[in-house]
């Protein structure tokens, strides 16, 4: 656990700091409430310890301050012999427990399993927030609800390795559900009621990223001022979960690949090796293959969370569950917007239909929340959506009717239906259209007599 300690007297500080760690935790002395205060905002701290005369201040406002922007951190109140009142209205106003100065070692001891009672139940309590949070915003995402027949073979090779120790791998565009898929692993696993935590890769400098997955000792760069846990501990008996992993240095690889084979790894700057129970899953855009034979990735650490791997396909690819996915959203921010919505006019159907979708479902629900926000009538019309759908990308009319472009998931029949259209309809003569399709003018007559042009 991580201490700070506020007293204004410098010899008792400085015992108090010596003491906790000689029980193996970390602790820093701060002279005054304020300067407390400021640390607790730059720095996360388990737990203080807060002498009731601080000078000109006054512990017990110190207490209330604390408790107000603070209130998982546990506060012990230090009180000179015969302040034993004072010590139970600072318990009345939310301390955990008290210390009357001096005390000894064991009675320190015992407060400090107090204190590790109410650490663990912080931690429920931050993690069942956590829990809350992501469920709410996975009711945005509807990725799990799917009837294309290459997500159901994927859902089940997920579900059978959730329940095992085995690394996972998920491949993937931008936006196809990455994230989302990897929480749906870990609640479905043995691991659901353990920690699920995330680390993106690509967010952090070579330097940071290592201390924020393995942690880091005092003094290992500027601005290390108190020991750190990272997120490989934090994650300990659950789910670590490495967002955009092919963009993860190759300076930190060889490290991850240790934590995978041997469950071991090392603090910045510690020289004590220390073990680690959780399962990785990792999710990345890139291509691993190519990033190997480019030498960006170690091919032994490609192999080792390789061992179960699934591909999320685009939404593009994904026709059966397109329209559904934007019907969800729709109703999902009508209600956020408290608006009443009558769903999705025929024209934006056929407009979604035929989109590529490059950003896929978040690209999907930006426009769709846009359109909710900017809807004008009771459906949502075609231009409520952002101008890439309505210009170049979107649907080829004829006489009003939107039809489908090259690349949309339709039948061959279809496709050229469209073109033999966009064609006569730029030609002057059937000689001319002809010779473009590369098709002779009886062919291009009996065709267009099958498609209702006579």
């Amino acid at each position: 656990m991580d201490f700070l300690v506020i007293d204004d007297d410098k010899t008792f500080r400085d015992a108090t700091c010596f003491l906790i760690e000689e029980c193996g935790h970390y602790a820093e002395g701060v002279e005054s409430g304020q300067i407390g205060l400021n640390w607790l905002k730059e720095d996360k701290w388990n737990a203080v310890l807060l002498d009731v005369s601080l000078g000109e201040e006054n512990g017990l406002d110190v207490l209330a301050k604390i408790q107000n922007q603070f209130p998982l951190v546990a506060v012990v109140i230090f009180t000179a012999h015969g302040s034993v009142q004072t010590a139970v209205e600072a318990m009345r106003r939310g301390a955990v427990d008290f210390l009357e100065k001096p005390f000894q070692r064991e009675q320190f001891i015992t407060v400090l399993a107090r204190l590790q009672r109410f650490g663990q139940m912080s931690q429920r309590i931050e993690r069942l927030e956590e829990v809350v949070t992501e469920t709410r915003a996975q009711r945005l995402e509807p990725i799990l609800d799917f009837t294309t027949p290459a997500m159901n073979e994927i859902m089940d090779i997920l579900t059978r390795a959730a329940k095992t120790p085995a690394s996972i791998l998920i491949l993937g565009e931008s936006g196809t559900g990455k994230s989302v898929t990897a929480r749906a692993i870990h609640d479905q696993s043995h691991l659901a009621k353990k920690p699920f935590v995330t680390v993106s890769c690509p967010s952090l400098s070579k330097e940071l990223l290592e201390s924020e997955l393995f942690g880091h000792v005092r003094g290992s760069f500027t601005g290390a001022i108190k020991d750190h846990w990272g997120k490989v501990k934090a994650a300990e008996g659950g789910t670590l979960f490495l967002d955009e992993i092919g963009d993860l240095p190759m300076e930190i690889q060889p490290k991850l690949l240790r934590l995978l084979q041997e469950r071991e790894y090392e603090r910045l700057s510690e020289n004590v090796t220390r073990h680690a129970s959780l399962r990785v899953i990792a999710a990345t855009n890139r291509d691993l293959k190519k990033r190997v034979a480019d030498g960006l990735f170690r091919e032994d650490l490609y192999f080792r969370l390789n061992v179960i791997a699934v591909e999320m396909p685009p939404l593009r690819q994904r026709d059966g569950d397109l329209i559904r996915f934007a019907e969800h959203y729709e109703k999902y921010f009508a209600d956020q917007c408290m608006r009443q919505l009558g769903g999705l006019s025929p024209e934006v159907v056929a407009c979604i239909r035929a989109y590529h979708w490059p950003g896929n479902l978040r690209e999907l629900r930006n426009a769709v929340e846009r359109a909710v926000i900017l809807a004008q009538s009771d459906k949502l019309s075609l231009d409520d959506f952002p101008a890439e759908l309505r210009g170049q990308n979107s649907p080829a009319t004829v006489s009003g009717e939107f039809l489908p472009q090259a690349g949309s998931l339709i039948s061959m029949e279809k496709l050229e239906e469209v073109h033999i259209r966009k064609i006569l309809e730029r030609t002057p003569a059937l000689s001319e259209a002809a010779e473009i399709l590369g098709i002779d003018q009886a062919t291009l007559y009996r065709k267009r007599k099958k498609i209702g042009l006579e």
